[in-house]
């Protein structure tokens, strides 16, 4: 029986804009996205038993109420299976951090659905699992995608961008972890929105620079000041844009020089909090 294993990529938002409320709760969002090389491995064995799904690294439930095991009934029930899904095993060693606005939970998503699509023999179509995707979660999509690109609506619609000039990212996450969920709550309950700093990002698509911030950064560091402070920090080291990644609690900064970055990673993860170094990662998934 064949096995596969796949990396699935953490992300950072670049950019950030929550928009008007839909009908059907969400936000419109106006997000740039970039994949970083940070990454969660997950390793699949065929079995003849139910299906199992083992994780090391960050706590995530071991059930049907994992994402992962969504994706899965998500394959199956399309190949027209029906009950729970049957005869895989998958093992996830988890790195990304969870609630912290890296994506770490839909990236290991849109990697259950590449892989069972190869190992059932799914012959789902890249369209057919762009809409699994979607059915999923918002950010699922990308993760089929990955390097850069700009997403809208809920975030599901995707247009890809130029890979971004190489970047080396700290990330720094304090011990509390933000829902998705409490921060757009968050958001909604401040009267009047404070507005999120501003910074520069020079893009290859455009002469010059773009003006990038995260909407919910504000509302985030009002309730869990230490995201703040973890973000003040990398950029008294230098980081060149230091900014909330999606809904928090992770901080990134960006620097030219892997040096600085090295440098900023040690002071900070001195101060207590969870540190990981990473870079920018142009990737492109198969999607078949």
């Amino acid at each position: 029986m064949r096995q596969l294993k796949i990396r699935a990529f953490a992300k950072v938002n670049l950019d950030l804009r929550v928009l008007q409320r839909r009908d059907d709760g969400f936000h419109e969002v106006r997000t740039l996205l970039q994949t970083l090389s940070l990454h969660d491995t997950l390793s699949f064995m065929p079995t003849r038993a139910p299906f199992e799904l083992h994780a090391s690294g960050e706590p995530i439930p071991p059930d049907s109420g994992n994402i992962v095991w969504k994706a899965a009934t998500a394959v199956w029930n399309t190949m027209g299976c029906i009950g729970e899904p049957h005869g895989m095993s998958v093992q996830i060693v988890k790195r990304i951090p969870v609630q912290a606005g890296l994506g770490g939970g839909s990236s290991d998503a849109a990697a259950t659905l590449i892989a069972l699509n190869r190992l059932w023999d799914a012959k789902l179509s890249s369209r057919a699992l762009f809409g699994l995707a979607s059915s999923l979660g918002s950010d699922v999509p990308f993760f089929l995608l990955g390097g850069t690109a700009l997403g809208v609506g809920r975030g599901e619609v995707l247009y890809p961008l130029p890979d971004l000039p190489p970047w080396y990212v700290v990330l720094a996450r304090p011990r509390a972890g933000v829902s998705t969920r409490d921060a757009y709550g968050w958001l909604a309950a401040a009267n009047p929105r404070r507005g999120a700093g501003r910074h520069r990002l020079n893009v290859p698509w455009l002469p010059g620079a773009i003006e990038v911030s995260n909407d919910l950064e504000p509302v985030v560091c009002e309730h869990v000041p230490e995201v703040a402070g973890l973000r003040d920090a990398l950029a008294r080291q230098g980081a060149e844009i230091a900014m909330m990644s999606g809904s928090g609690s992770a901080v990134y900064g960006l620097f030219s020089r892997e040096g600085a970055a090295r440098q900023a990673a040690t002071h900070v993860r001195s101060t207590g909090a969870d540190v990981w170094q990473t870079d920018f990662r142009a990737h492109q998934r198969p999607r078949r």
